[in-house]
């Protein structure tokens, strides 16, 4: 596999498979001076660990960081970080009945074909959302340097599960709101509605996904690197990253197609001697270049793959037509748990864009 690694002046490369024993992640160009401790990772990767309500999978993982290098003395030392959480709640039995047979939706097909028997097909293996644990360790940092260094704040929630649509909300009530439910949505009236959702479909032995918004807030002007690093570009690179994303849109989005130019375009203003839109259907980005206003991004996440309902398949070996009923650990809907991967990429590409930029070195100073 060549492609586990993301960025240029800020380079993670991930590790690490679903039942193997350990998921992590390295990062090479973070700057040295960043007070770092693993408290700052865990509260992160808190967030997204199996186990924690009734709509997520029943595989319980503690998932304690440990940092291995990088760090001396409470700070970031400028050297590669690397860190990991060990996977412990591993029952692979329910992967050797179906290793020949190819769940419906899944990557067991593709990476069979492409990686032949050594690939590792156990709990998805690296095609698994369990990877994406590495991917939160990475984004935490990233998210503490933007804080630090621009005061640029990350916010995703879920704005659909189902076809059940949020309200149109303040970012200030989806702050307060919006881990106050399972859900992760700041419209409480509507998150009950998409939690009695998710638990009628999981009784049915189904899964369904959702649509997540994520804004970032207080940019500069100037990130993206035109024409084939924009910022769109890498940021939808990242987004794709995330197992079960299958679209992604940037302000309006699709929507734009529907409009004129008249009502498209975003006029500019002035406002307290800043130059800003007056709307933001670009979503803060123009010619692959942030704008100033809020980067406005959404993942559509699919349903989980796995589910406990007879599936048409092929038998790899046998090379006949057969049913599976996949039986484990499944999230009924990823997209809840799915949230703070997606604030951990989105923090990746514009923390490796803000360092190309030479940002940092006028804050990080020894």
């Amino acid at each position: 596999m060549n492609g586990n690694s993301l960025g240029k002046a800020f380079k993670v490369t991930s590790f690490g498979e679903s039942h193997g024993k350990i998921v992590g992640i390295t990062i090479d160009g973070c700057p040295a001076g960043l007070k770092l401790d693993e408290q700052d990772i865990q509260r992160e990767l808190d967030r997204r660990k199996p186990g924690e309500s009734e709509i997520s999978t029943t595989r319980k993982e503690e998932d304690k960081v440990e940092i291995l290098s990088g760090v001396f003395n409470g700070f970031t030392t400028g050297a590669p970080i690397c860190m990991l959480t060990w996977n412990k709640d591993i029952n692979s039995s329910k992967y050797e009945l179906i290793k020949h047979t190819p769940r419906p939706g899944h990557a067991d097909y593709t990476a069979k074909v492409k990686y032949g028997n050594f690939n590792d097909y156990r709990g998805g293996g690296r095609f698994s959302g369990r990877i994406t644990a590495g991917f939160v360790m990475a984004g935490a940092v990233a998210k503490k340097l933007l804080k630090k260094v621009l005061n640029i704040e990350l916010i995703a929630y879920v704005t659909e599960i189902g076809g059940i649509k949020s309200k149109k909300i303040s970012l200030e009530k989806i702050r307060e709101n919006k881990e106050k439910t399972l859900v992760r949505c700041g419209d409480l009236e509507t998150a009950e509605k998409m939690e009695k959702l998710i638990l009628q479909v999981k009784s049915q032995g189904d899964s369904i996904g959702g649509i997540i918004e994520c804004q970032a807030v207080n940019l500069p002007i100037g990130l993206g690197e035109p024409v084939f690093d924009t910022l769109e570009g890498d940021l939808a690179k990242s987004l794709f990253a995330i197992p079960a994303v299958k679209g992604v849109e940037f302000g309006s989005g699709f929507e734009v197609s529907r409009m004129k130019g008249s009502e498209c375009n975003d006029p500019f203003i002035l406002k307290n001697g800043k130059i800003l839109t007056k709307t933001n259907h670009a979503g803060g980005i123009l010619g692959g270049i942030s704008n100033g206003m809020p980067i406005v991004c959404r993942v559509a996440i699919k349903p989980t793959s796995s589910i406990d309902q007879p599936q048409k398949t092929v038998d790899l070996v046998g090379k006949k037509e057969v049913e599976i009923q996949v039986k484990g650990r499944h999230d009924p809907c990823i997209v809840p748990r799915a949230v703070p991967v997606v604030e951990a990429m989105v923090a990746l590409v514009l923390v490796d864009h803000v360092i190309r930029q030479e940002l940092i070195k006028r804050i990080l100073k020894p």
